[in-house]
């Protein structure tokens, strides 16, 4: 999925969760959760996925190499 796809759903789900109901419909696709731990895990997953898309790439470690200057 695409970050604007994961975004819509986040934000559907959200709002359902907010408004207490456990029917969503996401992409034509009805969701119904069995409790808010579910849907809760479910916000969890998508939260991971955007946060992989939008860390971008891993930072670089540099490992310094130091000398006391005598040869």
């Amino acid at each position: 999925m695409t970050l604007e796809e994961l975004t819509a759903c986040r934000d559907r789900l959200r709002r359902a969760r907010f408004k207490g109901i456990m029917t969503v419909m996401i992409d034509g696709e009805t969701v119904t959760y069995k409790s808010d731990m579910q849907m809760a895990s479910a916000l969890a997953a998508i939260e991971a996925e955007i946060s992989k898309l939008t860390r971008g790439p891993r930072p670089r470690t540099i490992y310094p190499q130091t000398t006391k200057g005598l040869t």
